[in-house]
């Protein structure tokens, strides 16, 4: 990132390259079908436009991360958080996943569950379980304190399994 933030556009195109499949199962588990590849490309567009304002004072995905949970906040708000969600939700799920490179396991009632989940600890089990982030980056990411991300991630795996036992697999 620091040679992008130069000029160096090869370099940039290194990044894109090596993130833009992990943006779109990022928009994916986050519940977006139809617009994830909008959204990654949204994703590195803004960070192309501020490249010469990067700070490197975190971890690069740290910084990814966050410039792509404000372009799907963005888009969420334009839409109407309702629309967004009933749209995010539709059909063809499972071809979409296994397109995104990263097909979940086929439990539509664990992928049921997690769509009940509230926004916050959804987006909360889809950074640390499904990206594979540390609680520190998810604290920076989302602007809150690591505990908070700890207690969340506690209350959506509680929430999961409560959920999990009132509707058994068929």
């Amino acid at each position: 990132m620091r040679l992008a933030a130069a000029g160096d556009d090869a370099a940039f195109g290194r990044l894109v390259q090596k993130y833009q499949q992990a943006m779109m199962n990022f928009f994916v588990r986050l519940g977006v079908r139809t617009d994830m590849e909008d959204l990654a490309q949204e994703t590195f567009l803004r960070i192309h436009r501020y490249r010469e304002r990067y700070q490197p004072t975190a971890k690069f995905t740290t910084f990814l991360y966050t410039v792509a949970r404000t372009a799907w906040l963005d888009r969420a708000r334009k839409r109407g958080r309702y629309a967004a969600f009933q749209e995010a939700y539709g059909l063809h799920v499972a071809a979409e996943e296994q397109a995104a490179g990263r097909p979940e396991p086929d439990r539509p009632d664990l992928r049921a569950a997690m769509e009940r989940l509230p926004e916050k600890l959804r987006e909360i089990l889809v950074l640390s379980v499904y990206e594979e982030l540390k609680y520190q980056e998810i604290a920076a990411i989302l602007g809150i304190p690591e505990g908070t991300v700890k207690s969340r991630v506690h209350a959506a795996v509680a929430a999961l399994r409560e959920q999990l036992r009132k509707e058994p697999p068929a």
